[in-house]
């Protein structure tokens, strides 16, 4: 179990960011463990080729018998939108020390494997080559896609924080995470107890498409920050078509009608794009009908400009369900 204590001023420092290190690095248990999150499988099997050709040795050692990665490995998000050749610089300037002891808490007494025994510095620097190389091969070709269910999520976890409040928002994020009386319970290493004080270092929120459950750091030494589930992350490689109403069709035409109702949760032009398997162009012009007939709203998310049903739109889409 893990305490983190928040005051009213820890409150208002929470904020959410999204890291593509730590979207690669925690994707390596997809390679480990595939049946736990079977619907990365279409990704898994499209990267197949592409994994082969990384240092797979290296990248394979970096996930403990107990599915724990090292702590040097996701540095904490400082910024809404950071780089990953931004964030795998942090990772090259891990103290030797630092990176002997983050490997040895990873494997938590189990022996560690050959590849990561030897001078931390030149095994960091193996680390630092296979993530990258993973990286380019395995996950930047599909970060636009990963990267829109993410700020989706952002999107959603704001309005839940605006209109109510920290309950709200963590009564949401994951089954592993309660708030009670200005304390974050976090339902994670079960074999220990750490209680965290935030005390004015604010609490990043991180959504993953890789993770299970909500998950921090393994030493209590490390920086507050929560990594939590996603929403949506169960579709990011589904293509196949969307079933409408007929009704709402026949008013809307079936290509709107299917958008409308793919919007109950915050969607990119890219992400509606490959859902629907159609052009991002035929994609927007369908967006500016449904928007100016007030069936739509959007917000803008970093780089991105994310659409999600209006009340009006949530009415019609629901309305043979009531």
């Amino acid at each position: 179990m893990i305490e983190m204590r928040l005051r009213v001023a820890d409150l208002a420092e929470t904020s959410f960011a999204v890291s593509p290190l730590q979207e690669a690095v925690f994707s390596l248990w997809v390679w480990r463990a595939p049946g736990r999150q079977a619907f990365h499988l279409p990704w898994r099997r499209a990267s197949a080729a592409a994994w082969r050709e990384c240092d797979v040795e290296v990248l394979d050692a970096l996930v403990s018998p107990r599915r724990w990665v090292p702590d040097f490995l996701t540095p904490r998000a400082e910024t809404p939108l950071t780089e990953f050749a931004t964030e795998l610089a942090i990772v090259r300037a891990t103290p030797a020390q630092r990176v002997a002891d983050g490997l040895l808490a990873t494997y938590d007494g189990a022996p560690l494997p050959a590849v990561l025994r030897g001078r931390p510095d030149a095994v960091l620097s193996r680390i630092v080559a296979a993530l990258s190389g993973y990286w380019q091969a395995c996950l930047e070709p599909w970060w636009p896609r990963i990267r829109a269910v993410l700020e989706a999520d952002i999107v959603y976890r704001s309005r839940q924080l605006a209109l109510g409040g920290a309950r709200a928002l963590f009564a949401d994020l994951d089954s592993r995470v309660r708030w009670a009386d200005g304390v974050l319970y976090v339902d994670l290493l079960h074999d220990r107890h750490h209680v965290i004080d935030i005390d004015g270092r604010g609490l990043p929120l991180v959504p993953s498409l890789f993770c299970r459950g909500a998950i921090t750091y393994i030493s209590a030494d490390e920086p507050p920050q929560i990594t939590y589930p996603a929403r949506g992350r169960a579709n990011v490689w589904q293509t196949s078509d969307v079933a409408s109403d007929a009704a709402v069709a026949d008013l809307l035409g079936a290509p709107r009608a299917r958008l409308l109702i793919l919007l109950d949760r915050p969607a990119s032009t890219t992400e509606l794009a490959h859902r629907l398997v159609v052009s991002p162009s035929a994609v927007s012009q369908h967006l500016r009908v449904l928007r100016a007939a007030g069936l739509l709203s959007k917000a803008r998310s970093g780089r991105s400009v994310l659409y999600l049903r209006s009340p009006l739109g949530d009415q019609l889409v629901g309305r043979r369900r009531s």
